[in-house]
């Protein structure tokens, strides 16, 4: 009876889903010519550093990284306005990453704009889709402008 027992999927970890995401936007921001540092460690503020040499303007980088497209958890009384938000969607390997990148003062200023569960208490965040709708996916011109 033992071998008619069907194991359960294993459990992705979140900490690599978290490092992996955190890698693959520094990464994308190197190839951009935006000097980068990955903050390691547990419990920190901010993922990254990044610095535009060309503008001279500093980032706080914060990432959220999902596997699969489905919902970003994250809540809007938890949002920095002085943060720089890049939420990534790791898809199946092959496939490539999505990126999405949005000032925190989007965030903190208008949530209404990435829907009610945004300010949900019980489980808050929002759809990858609304990022896409929005017009946020691979606005990399972000780290970019002039201060």
């Amino acid at each position: 009876m033992v071998d008619s027992i069907i194991p359960k999927p294993k459990r992705v970890d979140g900490q690599i889903t978290g490092l992996a995401g955190e890698l693959f936007v520094a990464a994308e921001l190197l190839k951009r010519g935006i000097q980068t540092s990955i903050t390691f460690g547990n419990a920190k503020a901010i993922d990254l550093l990044a610095y535009n040499p060309d503008t001279g303007r500093s980032f706080t980088v914060q990432v959220k990284a999902i596997r699969k497209k489905n919902v970003f958890p994250i809540a809007h009384n938890k949002i920095n306005r002085a943060h720089t938000y890049v939420f990534v969607v790791l898809n199946k390997p092959g496939e490539a990453v999505q990126y999405f990148i949005v000032p925190g003062t989007t965030l903190e200023e208008d949530p209404d704009r990435f829907t009610h569960w945004f300010t949900d208490p019980k489980f808050p965040g929002f759809n990858w889709r609304v990022l896409q709708d929005l017009g946020h996916e691979d606005a990399w011109h972000v780290f970019s402008e002039q201060a």
